[in-house]
């Protein structure tokens, strides 16, 4: 059976406190197998039988919204899919060493070229971006906090939701959760 790692939106940022025990048993209520949480932002990693990922999303955040009171958007990835994230290089070793922020933006849907070219319309001195698939890929000379892009922003210019992660996030992540296909 598939594992699936699901990258919440909203968890554990202002007043929507989740422990992760309860939100583990939230996806276990859902049938889910092999329930894990991986650090307190959101991450959840699960084994499904299905490969429908727009109907395990719309499944999941139904859920969370019944079972928290507000809208947890979900951004499904296969442990193939994560192990391909973390691999991807979109910036030299050089540039991503010399950052303050490198981060990955997981979006539902691979963005079109008009929202491909707004997001590349972002780049400046400080921010650098690269899209690929269903991910947007940002670094910065800023840290995240002291930064003027945020998930918020992209969300805004594009219409669509996001969460981000932090790309040392996605590479732990890889390696705690080899893929289970090869």
């Amino acid at each position: 059976m598939p594992r699936h790692i699901a990258f919440l939106r909203a968890i554990n940022v202002g007043s929507h406190v989740v422990a992760m025990q309860n939100l583990r048993e939230l996806f276990e209520d859902l049938g889910f197998k092999g329930v894990e949480t991986f650090i307190a932002s959101g991450n959840v990693i699960f084994v499904s039988p299905s490969t429908n990922v727009g109907a395990l999303q719309k499944k999941i955040e139904a859920h969370l919204l019944k079972s928290l009171g507000y809208e947890v958007h979900t951004f499904i990835r296969t442990d193939v899919e994560v192990a391909a994230i973390a691999r991807y290089k979109p910036f030299t070793d050089s540039e991503v060493q010399s950052a303050a922020t490198f981060c990955v933006a997981f979006l539902a849907e691979p963005l079109g070229a008009a929202a491909k070219k707004t997001v590349m319309s972002l780049r400046s001195d400080i921010d650098d971006f690269h899209v690929n698939g269903r991910e947007v890929y940002w670094l910065s000379k800023h840290r995240q906090g002291e930064a003027t892009f945020s998930n918020a922003r992209l969300e805004k210019l594009l219409k669509v939701r996001a969460t981000l992660r932090g790309a040392k996030t996605v590479a732990k992540l890889a390696a705690k959760y080899p893929s289970s296909h090869g």
